[in-house]
């Protein structure tokens, strides 16, 4: 990635330095996008289950009231009762759903960590997108200028006789065709300045700083990079919480066929008005403990548990194929990045090479060793030459972003560092 940077002049870019870099864009978008916050909302909700989990096994109290009337002479009366109820033994089913509930917040904390790392990516790609259509429309102004110059220089050749009028129109119509080439290269811009904008979350700031330097946390070889997909790669991972919530929910099915014991007590109190005076009723309370042995479901608890392994056999099976995507991203994000570099450097090269024939070709069309169809066609060389090396450029943060997220290091810090 430093290569490019010593041939930056090429390209043209715009005011580098002033304008708005990628660690500025990802920030706001982590702050401000709406799906991420959604996502983060949800995760919130889900992070209550393990304590209405463990809400089965705690006290719980109720008061009840009643009041009636009787038409046929008993009058009005009522009665109020207070009463609690303290799980002592459960078999196990209280610890089974805390654990089920525990494993299912901790996949869906993977689910949030890959919604962030999918939007971060999307920042990357339209801020690599909107970084290329910046430098096509500079690249096509430059070019309409330079070309306005070699016409000007062309008629005053034709003046002094040493230039045809073929030479002035040839040189016209490739002016006139970068002319269309700016059009369509500013019409893409404000499209990729739309996306921008919506996944942000604000229009770019003036004109996108083309240095990024390569992430720290890329792995430097493709076997720590499936290392690291191994332990870091979300769905991975959210699909191994997955697995072992269903295995606790195994236990939490069987954990109906065992007894249960529980401390329960209450106390009542009733009042009945009867031709204008008010009788009360003796107080009573109510204390013992309660044991409840399943005898007979019906086959319920047994069809539950075979439902439930069944489950987790399933996401044992999606866990297998979840590993084989991560290793197959990491793969392919691998191999799309090291072609990426190689023809960074190739563009590069070529760049470099296009430029010194354009230099080279128009100082020998000043002594007439060079003809102006020589011209127009190092000068369509060259512009080529600098739209495939920003497309390359853009298409190496691509596949960097891509092999973040498959190793499970998006995140914000990943190109800020």
């Amino acid at each position: 990635m430093t290569k490019w940077l010593a041939t930056a002049s090429l390209l043209l870019a715009i005011q580098p330095a002033q304008g708005e870099t990628l660690r500025e864009a990802i920030a706001a978008a982590y702050e401000t996008n709406p799906e991420l916050a959604a996502a983060r909302a949800r995760q919130e909700a889900l992070a209550e289950a393990p304590q209405q989990a463990r809400a089965e096994g705690r006290l719980v109290a109720e008061a009840n009231g009643d009041l009636g009337y009787d038409r046929f002479g008993s009058g009005t009366g009522g009665v109020g009762t207070v009463g609690a109820n303290l799980p002592i033994w459960t078999g196990g089913r209280v610890s089974a759903s805390v654990r089920a509930a525990q494993r299912q917040v901790a996949a869906g904390a993977e689910g949030v960590r890959d919604t962030e790392a999918a939007i971060l990516q999307s920042v990357v790609a339209a801020y690599a997108d909107l970084l290329y259509q910046q430098q096509a429309v500079e690249v096509a102004r430059v070019g309409i200028e330079r070309l306005e110059r070699q016409v000007a220089e062309a008629r005053a050749r034709l003046d002094l006789g040493q230039a045809t009028r073929t030479d002035v129109a040839q040189l016209e119509a490739q002016r006139a065709s970068v002319v269309g080439n700016l059009a369509d290269a500013e019409g893409g811009l404000a499209a990729v300045a739309a996306s921008y904008r919506a996944i942000v979350g604000r229009p770019p700031v003036g004109a996108l700083s083309p240095e990024i330097p390569t992430p720290a946390a890329l792995p430097a070889t493709i076997e720590t990079a499936r290392e690291a997909a191994g332990f870091d790669n979300p769905m991975l991972l959210r699909q191994r919480r997955a697995t072992e919530a269903a295995a606790a929910q195994i236990d939490r099915e069987r954990a109906e066929r065992a007894p249960s014991l529980g401390l329960s007590g209450a106390y009542g109190y009733g009042a009945q008005r009867v031709h204008g005076d008010l009788r009360g009723y003796e107080a009573a309370a109510r204390g013992g403990l309660t044991l409840r042995i399943p005898l007979l479901t019906g086959g319920l608890v047994a069809s539950r548990v075979r439902q439930a392994e069944a489950t987790f056999r399933a996401e044992q099976f999606t866990t297998e194929a979840a590993q084989r995507e991560a290793e197959r991203q990491v793969d392919a994000a691998w191999g799309t990045l090291s072609a990426a570099r190689r023809r960074l450097e190739a563009d590069i090269e070529g760049l470099a090479a296009a430029d010194l024939a354009l230099k080279g070709v128009r100082a020998e069309y000043g002594f007439d060793l060079r003809s102006t169809l020589d011209i127009l066609v190092a000068d369509q060389s060259f512009r080529s030459a600098q739209l495939s090396v920003a497309r390359s450029r853009s298409d190496v943060l691509n596949a960097e972003a891509a092999l973040l997220r498959a190793t499970g290091r998006m995140t914000e810090a990943a190109f800020t560092q």
